[in-house]
Order: C-alpha cells, then structure tokens, then sequence
C-alpha cells in the first residue's frame, strides 16, 4: 500500500531526518523485583538505552554488549534481539497525532515488526537488525514522496 501522511503532517515527514544507529541492541524483561538492580546497573550506560517500569516488569533496552556484561546480574529474564535503533531526528510537538501510525503502516506493508520507543523530544523504533537496511530504505522513501509534494 501507499500510506501517505496527513496533509497537515506531510510537512513532518518531510522535515524529518532519519539516524540509524550503528550499535545492536537488546530488548530485556526483568520480573519487578529487579528494578532496584536494574536501575544500579543501567547509571553508567550512554544513550541510547531505556528502563521502562511498569507494575508488572522491568523493560530494558540496551546495546548487546552492555546486555552481555550484566545479564549474569539477573537469575530470571527474557531477551529478544539483536535490534536495530532508528531515530526520527526532528522535534515532535506531543499534540502531533498519527506520527507513528504512519512510520508503523509503511513498515508493516514491508513486512517490518518495530518497538517503539518515544522521549519528550523525539520518537524512536527498534527494528530486527537483519531488517534494518530495508527499514532505513522504505522510511526514507516515506519522507521523499513527502518532500516531493510540497516542493
């Protein structure tokens, strides 16, 4: 399919810069005890990396290597990976509605699972690292035809 922005929003796409990050990363669920560890064990980790809490889990992202080093920490875990991070690098006002659902659209037609990922400032998926060029190329596409129908 031809998913096409908003009209309102087709001025974002186009706007947008994509970063592909060049390390690999892990997606970690760590039973809710582990929050005190894990929160230890993640102070000295430099972008981009993620501890999401919730009641139920402890959701860490992090690079491979930094998972390697510290999963001996943990008797209990479950890991996915090795992934892949893209930053959609431009500043997203919170009220903008359907970013994502767009970025998710285009990437499902290709046959692309993400995690998403959001920060005050910017949005952020995670992609298998085996779909990561194909990623990088349909989004890329995304934003051309967008740049295209302003100019």
């Amino acid at each position: 399919m031809n998913h096409m922005p908003s009209e309102e929003m087709i001025p974002v796409f186009a706007s947008s810069e994509l970063k592909l990050h060049p390390r690999e990363y892990m997606i970690v669920s760590l039973p809710v005890v582990e929050k005190e560890r894990a929160l230890d064990l993640f102070k000295p980790l430099m972008p981009f990396s993620s501890v999401t809490i919730d009641s139920e889990e402890v959701s860490l992202i992090l690079g491979t290597d930094d998972w390697k080093e510290m999963q001996d920490s943990f008797p209990s875990y479950e890991v996915e990976g090795p992934y892949r991070a893209i930053t959609f690098d431009i500043v997203l006002d919170l009220s903008l509605v359907g970013y994502l659902s767009v970025v998710s659209a285009v990437l499902a037609d290709a046959g692309i699972s993400i995690y998403a990922v959001s920060t005050f400032l910017r949005d952020h998926i995670l992609v298998k690292a085996e779909d990561s060029s194909e990623a990088m190329r349909v989004l890329r596409e995304l934003i051309q035809r967008c740049k295209s129908t302003i100019i």
